[in-house]
């Protein structure tokens, strides 16, 4: 993927568009209102100041031909989204790592309405790191440890770790219990998302998820379960430990899919990501970065 040649801007990257090649538009100007017809005056003044650019930087105007599968780069601007009333607190920072302790609700990344309200865009903002990446996510519903890179330089070699399945990630949930399930176990199955479908399903066939749980401690009918997932399939602990019958508490997924308003914060799902372990792949030495939450069931 080519790098954008405008910079990070009040901790949002610009937004990259490839023109198709059946476009019937002379120009680029022209192609960019017919897209998004909503934003055509934006998209105008945008073009007059100079703020949008092809893939070598330089700026488009209103009389750029429009091109075959050229690219065009340009800030969009965010929606307002309500704040997300709960704060990343910063577990280690070096030359090279930022690591936090994301809280439950906000999204590690942009990602569809969840935009400036993410962790990426509020350090980014907050601490003036506009180098800042993920070298891997959360679900906004999960909370816990997340490790960025600071310096471009080093970014390839955390993401690797991650991509590598080279870091041991322990999680930490409250799940209901039945004394019947031997413990510890470990689960594997297939597990895929359907086209246009929300929630993740297991099927039949060789299995790509696999998940170490262990009790940790009981009482009634909730238990604190510790849980080290093999491998990093969306949604796979709330699907493995609901296909054992204990779902985990808070989870409007698994079994059953509830409509959830965005800013109801009422009922957190009870998953935390306890620590990364991990080789450090600049320094050789061993780190772990551990949370300091805790989950509210089990208080």
């Amino acid at each position: 993927m080519p790098s954008a040649p405008l910079p990070v801007r009040d901790g949002l990257n610009p937004t990259r568009l490839r023109l198709p090649a059946d476009s019937v538009d002379a120009t680029v100007l022209e192609h960019l209102v017919d897209r998004f017809p909503d934003d055509a005056d934006r998209l105008r003044e945008k073009v007059v100041a100079g703020e949008v650019v092809d893939g070598d930087g330089v700026p488009i105007t209103p009389e750029t031909p429009c091109r075959a599968h050229m690219f065009v780069y340009l800030y969009r601007d965010p929606p307002w989204e309500p704040r997300v009333p709960f704060e990343v607190d910063v577990l280690h920072r070096d030359e090279d790592l930022l690591v936090v302790d994301k809280p439950h609700f906000l999204a590690s990344t942009p990602r569809g309405r969840h935009v400036v309200e993410s962790a990426l865009v509020r350090l980014r903002r907050d601490l003036d790191l506009p180098e800042l990446t993920p070298a891997h996510r959360l679900d906004r519903v999960t909370a816990g440890v997340l490790l960025f890179t600071i310096r471009p330089r080093v970014r390839r070699a955390y993401q690797e770790l991650f991509a590598q399945r080279s870091v041991v990630k322990e999680y930490e949930a409250v799940a209901g219990f039945d004394p019947r399930l031997t413990m510890p176990t470990t689960v594997r199955s297939r597990i895929v998302k359907p086209d246009g479908e929300l929630r993740c399903v297991e099927v039949a066939g060789e299995p790509n998820a696999e998940t170490l749980i262990e009790l940790i401690e009981a009482r009634d009918r909730l238990a604190r379960y510790r849980l080290l997932p093999r491998t990093g399939k969306m949604h796979q602990l709330r699907v493995h430990l609901n296909s054992l019958g204990i779902p985990i508490v808070g989870d409007s997924f698994y079994p059953t899919l509830h409509d959830v308003a965005p800013e109801d914060y009422s009922n957190p799902l009870q998953l935390l990501a306890r620590s990364l372990s991990f080789v450090d792949p600049i320094s050789g030495e061993p780190r772990t970065f551990t949370s300091r939450r805790r989950l509210a069931a089990w208080i």
